[in-house]
């Protein structure tokens, strides 16, 4: 399965994390475009300089780590396609052009199902879709989850548990399956 990765899960770190960790198991082949990565560039300046330096960091990283992820949309696509937001319309376009099977969203509304499944795509929120990878591979999940864990534990200086943690991710499905 191909899925394209919208900003809006790349942008928060558990999140990624734990979609990237899945797509390490094999679960899923994840896509992206330039300009997705540039709105999350763009998303991070609301955190100071800081938070953008981390963010070119981290871009930077997701790309050496996934060479093959970024796909860039067909020409002309774009000008063929709708959606209610326009400003969508280039996630939609990188699916169509990377033959993906879904988009991974926490964005519904600016993702109708119906226009999606024209394209013979699916919009997948990013809890329940994790959530159904750890239906099928508990195991491997849960090494993600610990893997996670450890490093927002590290990373904060604060001790997480695994539910409180994914929740605060927006995971609350994955979190109670975890925990």
């Amino acid at each position: 399965m191909k899925a394209v990765l919208d900003t809006c899960v790349l942008f928060p770190t558990v999140m990624r994390a734990m979609l990237l960790g899945a797509a390490r198991l094999g679960h899923f082949t994840p896509l992206w475009s330039a300009r997705i990565l540039e709105e999350w560039r763009r998303a991070s300046i609301k955190l100071g300089p800081l938070g953008h330096t981390q963010a070119m960091g981290e871009i930077a990283l997701l790309r050496a780590d996934w060479p093959h992820a970024e796909h860039p949309p067909a020409l002309g696509l774009e000008r063929r396609l709708w959606l209610p937001d326009p400003a969508d319309i280039h996630v939609l376009a990188v699916a169509v052009s990377g033959s993906a099977d879904a988009i991974i969203t926490m964005n519904a509304k600016d993702f109708p199902r119906r226009d999606l499944a024209e394209q013979g795509l699916q919009r997948v929120d990013p809890d329940g879709f994790l959530y159904g990878l750890w239906l099928k591979d508990a195991a491997g999940m849960q090494t993600v989850g610990a893997q996670v864990l450890a490093e927002a534990n590290r990373l904060s200086g604060d001790i997480w548990e695994m539910r409180g943690l994914m929740k605060k991710a927006r995971l609350p499905r994955l979190g109670k399956a975890l925990g």
